[in-house]
């Protein structure tokens, strides 16, 4: 089997491909219309880096020439110089317009994007409590990360087959059998954990070993590019690339199943080997794959620049944004890739080694000192005071936010209890404070994040949340015998259940619910809201049949992180104040405030409105005198929740005797 054939001299076709792959991320990530499943060019790289690194390590072993450290030394001359440029600007200028937070995150990611670990690190901040991906500078470098995890094992794990069983026709079924095992844990991952399987090589190398199956497959370098059946292969391909880009969407499950349908069009425009394509061959899809790496590595900083300075939907600022990746990757390109590859192939390995940590050591350290302070002396004063808000929570939530907690706020005898999740977190210390008498008198609280005290309510990610099934069972079932009579408060992020965690969720425009009943939605419609209804109302019902039951009425959200858009908006001169708008306010959660008010008339419930001390007739208030009443964009800070405190004495002040 020849495997050489197709690697030996460039590729056009390759080239091509790259800026077929190129252009479907770059334009994704700036919301071009048409483009919804861009996404899928990062799938193609790994097909071609597959391709490639296979080519690359099975010719050498098969020729008894490869060398593991110069194929580590190769790729880290093709990937490091390019990746350092970047890092470098993005921390001299986060020096200049981030807020402390926001500079300690690109610190972290630097680091983490230096040692090629990000996708871990990426993987990690998944979750309940992600920040929006268009704030993290260097989220593209997953893929690196990924592949350069791939570069690591896949030489040591061909050197061990080649040696296990030898020949070309061996490693292929080898390649086979793992990528079949690696397509289905990516399968599985996808629908089950699907963070798991975006971020981590296992779930990805299908894609990679893909590339490699077509080296082992092997084709002719010398063949009529014109032919119709490589034609045929190469126009099924296309299609198949075309339609992915077009019609899939980042609310489909991915990779998965969905994911072969841009890897099998990669695979058979590489099978094709077209050298004179219309479609890959041509100049400007030379000039975009030559420059691919660095217009990868430029366009998503630009992306996520735009959204800091809320310029990601103005038209005239996204072409500009395109035009300066096509520069800055002609730039990174010309001045960084180019002549760094090519100086340090000229030095001897340990040189070039030594060169390139000599670089990256240092960079790394001063991302680790900026990730732990975020180096607040450089700002205003101001500004740190501000931002510093955000880590005004509940001091004891490390300890008490957990289904198994059993915590008490206030003096021993417990008057109250406190049920629910993160929001009741944000908000029990100022139930405490309302009490009467703080040195006898406590609150229980009992809540873990995200679970809505609902009966019958199931996550809609894959693999629920089991800490809220144990809060469910103690305050539906345990709470009878260990605190029988004792006032319960409900206090839910329950719109966001409801209807969706984006702010732009209301009842004219629904978001997908966070939980369901008897089957899954992907939108918000009218045999959900009525089952969430029912089970509400049951559930509000059941637990007033042992003690008074108060529910606290949805807590305003807002458009923004309250903390950090403030500091931003103070280092970029801008006004200050957040607020939302009381209108949305009502359009987003007067569904659950009518479900609540229900609950409330069927099964003798009270309400608690918080809108009168959060709001007034026009806005909700997202700061008061300058300073902010919330941590993010809808937990209540301990200084926000203090405007709650009348609300919550009404519970325990007893009512006036009549005259």
């Amino acid at each position: 089997m020849n495997t050489s054939a197709t690697t030996e001299g460039f590729r056009s076709d390759i080239n091509g491909l790259r800026a077929w792959a190129v252009t479907a991320v770059v334009l994704f990530h700036f919301r071009i219309p048409g483009f919804t499943g861009g996404f899928a060019g990062v799938d193609i790289f790994f097909v071609i880096s597959g391709y490639l690194m296979a080519s690359i390590v099975i010719r050498g072993i098969a020729e008894k020439r490869f060398g593991l450290i110069g194929f580590y030394l190769a790729r880290a001359r093709r990937i490091m110089p390019a990746l350092i440029a970047l890092v470098v600007t993005l921390l001299l200028i986060g020096a200049l317009i981030l807020a402390p937070s926001d500079y300690q995150q690109l610190g972290r990611h630097a680091k983490e994007s230096l040692l090629f670990t990000s996708n871990l690190r990426f993987l990690a901040e998944a979750g309940y409590f992600d920040s929006a991906s268009h704030e993290k500078w260097l989220l593209h470098t997953w893929s690196l990360s990924v592949e350069w995890q791939f570069y690591l094992l896949y030489p040591l794990i061909l050197m061990g087959l080649w040696r296990l069983t030898p020949g070309m026709r061996p490693l292929l079924y080898w390649h086979a059998f793992a990528l079949f095992v690696s397509l289905a844990l990516s399968t599985f991952w996808t629908y089950n954990k699907p963070e798991h399987a975006f971020y981590l090589l296992p779930s990805r190398a299908w894609e990679l070993l893909a590339g490699g199956m077509v080296c082992l497959i092997g084709t002719t370098n010398n063949r009529d590019g014109t032919a119709k059946h490589f034609l045929a292969m190469e126009l099924s391909g296309l299609a198949l690339i075309a339609g992915s880009i077009l019609f899939i969407t980042s609310e489909a499950p991915w990779p998965g199943m969905l994911a072969v349908l841009p890897t099998l069009g990669a695979v058979l425009i590489l099978l094709a080997a077209r050298q004179n394509s219309v479609f890959t061959a041509n100049l400007p899809a030379q000039w975009l794959g030559t420059r691919s790496y660095s217009l990868y590595l430029w366009h998503w900083p630009l992306a996520v620049g735009l959204t800091y300075f809320g310029k990601l939907g103005d038209p005239g600022w996204i072409l500009a944004a395109v035009g300066a990746t096509l520069f800055l990757g002609e730039l990174s390109y010309r001045w960084v890739e180019t002549p760094a590859r090519q100086m340090l192939a000229c030095r001897k390995p340990l040189r070039a080694l030594l060169w390139l940590l000599a670089i990256t050591l240092p960079l790394i350290l001063v991302a680790q000192q900026i990730r732990r302070t975020g180096i607040p002396q450089r700002l205003p004063a101001a500004v740190a005071v501000v931002e510093a808000q955000q880590h005004d929570k509940n001091p004891r939530q490390d300890e008490c936010l957990k289904a198994e907690a059993r915590c008490v706020f206030g003096g021993p005898e417990i008057v109250a209890i406190v049920a629910g999740d993160s929001h009741a977190d944000s908000i029990v210390t100022a139930v405490a404070d309302s009490l009467p008498d703080q040195q006898r008198q406590g609150v229980a609280f009992l809540a873990t994040s995200g679970c809505l005290l609902v009966e019958g309510a199931n996550w809609v990610l894959p693999g629920g949340l089991s800490a809220c099934d144990d809060l469910r069972h103690t305050v539906f079932t345990e709470l009878d015998s260990k605190h029988p009579g004792i006032p319960l408060i409900l206090i839910n992020r329950t719109t966001a259940y409801a209807m969706g965690d984006a702010y732009r969720s209301t009842s004219s425009t629904p978001g997908s619910p966070m939980v369901y009943f008897s089957r899954k939605k992907t939108q918000v419609d009218a045999e959900f809201q009525a089952e969430f209804r029912q089970h509400y109302i049951d559930s509000v019902c059941r637990l007033t049949q042992k003690r008074e039951v108060f529910i606290l009425l949805p807590v305003p959200d807002l458009p923004v992180e309250v903390p950090k858009a403030m500091a931003r908006a103070m280092m970029q001169g801008k006004d200050i104040e957040v607020n939302g708008s009381r209108s949305h306010y009502h359009a987003r959660n007067d569904f659950v405030r009518g479900v609540m008010q229900e609950a409330a008339e069927h099964c003798g419930a009270k309400l608690l409105d918080p809108v009168p001390y959060l709001c007034d007739a026009n806005s909700c208030y997202g700061a008061r005198e300058g300073i902010p009443l919330y941590v993010d964009d809808d937990h209540l800070s301990m200084h926000g929740n203090r405007l709650l405190l009348p609300l919550f004495a009404q519970i325990f002040t007893p009512p006036a005797e009549p005259h």
